[in-house]
């Protein structure tokens, strides 16, 4: 297992943002990563920190990022994935295997086990609809393998985040499919995604989760938010629903121009707004 001491975590964040990391744990399979679990008190498990932005003070004691924690396998129309593997990982290797049902995994920014804390989900899709299973690491330490019934998903919701169970290996049950046509419709969602989406600035995605019965992109153009500037943040000219780093932008610009967007919301709509994106470390 990898390990580093003083680690800079803005290179790491999808935002390009925070400070250092005390201790950096990084396992390189799912071996090493139970060891490190069983030897962290306060279990603080990241993959690639793309829905997560990193304190500018940067984070006491242990951290461990799942980045290199790596593998799928087939058998028949189930795949099973390592909790640092990539969703669009993931999609690429339903791809291959002429498995369809993951196409819109391809693009989301993140690991599987985000995806699976998360319930992550994009154009109508979402992880509990393909998840099959899940091998946890549970708050009492011990290796357990729950059925996706067990799961607890709702929106962006799932037990990993109300009981801190730590996903080890997730498997996903697809269907056969042709790949001229998977290939095509991963292929439609990244144009959506490029053209609909700022990809080429530094984010964390979406910042805010979908309101009941509205959008929060269209909440927050509609209170002409876009262009909003906080230091180096700014509400995306592109998609109101993402905050980008133009250039420069701390974690500390990031929630200033982020409380500043619920506050204008809730004022001038009614609708309460609710992050999506989590903090590392005391800001």
């Amino acid at each position: 297992m990898r390990i580093e001491k003083n680690a800079p975590l803005d290179r790491r964040s999808s935002f390009r943002s925070g400070g250092k990391a005390d201790i950096l744990l990084l396992p390189q399979n799912v071996y090493e990563l139970t060891l490190a679990l069983r030897g962290m008190e306060d279990k603080r498990v990241y993959g690639l920190l793309s829905n997560t932005l990193v304190s500018d003070n940067g984070v006491r004691g242990k951290i461990a990022l799942t980045v290199n924690v790596r593998g799928m396998e087939r058998t028949g129309n189930v795949i099973t994935a390592c909790c640092g593997d990539t969703l669009s990982g993931l999609a690429n290797f339903a791809l291959e295997n002429s498995l369809a049902g993951a196409e819109f995994c391809y693009g989301i920014p993140g690991t599987v086990g985000g995806g699976v804390f998360m319930n992550a989900g994009a154009y109508g899709g979402e992880i509990k609809d393909i998840l099959k299973s899940a091998v946890l690491f549970s708050p009492s330490g011990e290796i357990v393998t729950l059925e996706n019934k067990d799961l607890g998903f709702a929106y962006r919701k799932s037990l990993l985040q109300r009981e801190r169970y730590i996903l080890l290996k997730a498997t996903f049950e697809l269907e056969p499919g042709k790949k001229t046509a998977i290939r095509a419709k991963m292929k439609d969602l990244m144009a959506r995604r490029r053209e609909k989406q700022p990809l080429e600035f530094p984010s964390c995605g979406s910042v805010f989760k979908r309101p009941e019965g509205h959008f929060a992109g269209a909440l927050i153009e509609q209170c002409g938010l876009k262009g909003a500037r906080v230091g180096g943040a700014e509400v995306s000219q592109k998609h109101a629903g993402f905050i980008i780093n133009a250039g420069g932008a701390t974690t500390a610009d990031m929630l200033a121009l982020t409380a500043l967007v619920k506050r204008t919301v809730k004022e001038k709509t009614g609708v309460e707004l609710e992050e999506e994106i989590r903090i590392l470390g005391e800001t």
